[in-house]
């Protein structure tokens, strides 16, 4: 059998590095459009005079919009090309983030807010399979790259908001000037996919293409989604709600979002050793499992102590969301083509994202409605274990197009 032709295949040393660039830029900002709203949520909520629920929908937002607009994501891709896409993407976020910092209103922010995650959703889409264009036979090496960037600006969100949101005009917390920076580094990811559109004009045409409805029809589809799903769910918890655990606990509103940085920034090493990882062992269940051990340390930790070892507690669930650079490995390693890859991104993201969209919001609610965390935090304990399950289920060698395949040749045989 021929080898398939990639994009990489054709390139020269310097459009290469400028691809290297592109992802690792775009995977910076896709990030901080979420996070940095924790660290300043309730000078949010009193600004723009939000209620429980609307702060709820908030926390949410970001999963909501990965769920819908990462259907949306391959086909967009195809209609227009990846690398326009992910262009218009950027452009979405850069609108979405400096917009919603000039909203004196609750729906107009959160609105926007919306556009700004659409952009972000698309782009989450989309990086694995630039990646299996580009670089074919080095998945875990650029997923350990993109997975890097993409924490250094998750724990700069978190670290860098406060201190921002503290230099800005008036008394207290400038919120808006803490949350309008981002749109800035979004704008310095957009110079190098200027010049990377032009890849679109000369990629050949997909010889066969794979639909949500295809991957769905899959075993290896369900099983990527509902553990990506549950690992989501706990990761956009700790990014929307963890800084607020810890200042109701006692801490100020500069060190609850240093914790939540150390949270995040454990992930910064973590992100480039464990795709690497991930690829090379002949059973990444043991890393599963190492990594999936840290979640129950940190919420019993939490419910016993939030104050006197808040520090441990935020390394072990900062370790506990490197379940993210896990997956986006596996993705990678589970398709065979670049088409494979991008249906394979789209479904297990963007119903994955459905399933975690009750998350933020349930825990919102039941601290609301139990006026603590005790509940919530158990409640996210219990969902590690059918989150371990199912990444056990995950991490067993399978690829979608042998699925694909498999599948009507059984159905002519039944």
């Amino acid at each position: 059998m021929d080898r398939p032709v990639h994009a990489g295949d054709q390139e020269t040393r310097f459009q290469r590095v400028l691809v290297v660039v592109g992802i690792a830029t775009l995977a910076f900002n896709l990030r901080p459009a979420a996070v940095s709203v924790g660290p300043v949520l309730d000078e949010v909520r009193g600004g723009l005079g939000l209620n429980g629920t609307e702060t709820g929908l908030l926390t949410s937002l970001p999963v909501l919009s990965f769920a819908v607009f990462g259907a949306l994501a391959p086909r967009f891709a195809r209609r227009i090309g990846m690398h326009r896409a992910t262009l218009v993407a950027l452009l979405a976020l850069v609108a979405g983030l400096w917009l919603r910092s000039r909203m004196d209103a609750g729906v107009p922010f959160l609105l926007l807010s919306f556009v700004s995650l659409s952009g972000m959703a698309v782009a989450n889409v989309l990086l694995p399979s630039l990646v299996k264009l580009h670089f074919p036979d080095r998945v875990g090496l650029l997923t350990s790259v993109y997975s890097t960037f993409l924490a250094l600006g998750l724990t700069s969100a978190s670290i860098l908001t406060v201190p921002i949101a503290e230099h800005g005009s008036g008394a207290g917390l400038d919120w808006r000037l803490g949350l309008v920076v981002w749109a800035g580094t979004a704008v310095v990811a957009v110079l190098p996919w200027l010049a990377l559109v032009r890849h679109d004009q000369r990629q050949e045409v997909q010889p066969q293409r794979h639909g949500l409805a295809d991957v769905a029809r899959t075993r290896i589809g369900w099983v990527m989604a509902v553990f990506f799903g549950l690992q989501s769910l706990q990761a956009y918890v700790i990014f929307g709600w963890v800084a607020k655990v810890y200042r109701d606990a006692g801490f100020s509103a500069s060190t609850a979002g240093l914790l939540l940085g150390v949270a995040t920034g454990i992930s910064i090493p973590l992100s480039f050793v464990i795709p690497s990882l991930t690829a090379r062992l002949a059973d990444p269940r043991v890393l599963l499992t190492a990594i999936m051990g840290c979640y129950p340390v940190g919420y019993l930790g939490l419910l016993i102590a939030p104050v006197g070892g808040a520090w441990v507690w935020a390394v072990a669930l900062g370790i506990g969301t490197t379940t993210f650079p896990f997956i986006l490995t596996l993705i990678g390693l589970r398709a065979r083509t670049p088409a494979g890859t991008a249906a394979l991104s789209g479904f297990t993201q963007s119903v994955g994202y459905l399933i975690s969209v009750i998350g933020p919001f349930g825990v919102g609610v039941l601290h609301d409605a139990t006026r603590g965390w005790t509940v919530p935090l158990w409640a996210l304990l219990a969902v590690c274990v059918p989150q371990y399950l199912v990444g056990l289920a995950a991490s067993r060698p399978a690829y979608l197009e042998d699925q694909l395949t498999a599948r009507p040749a059984t159905e002519k045989t039944a």
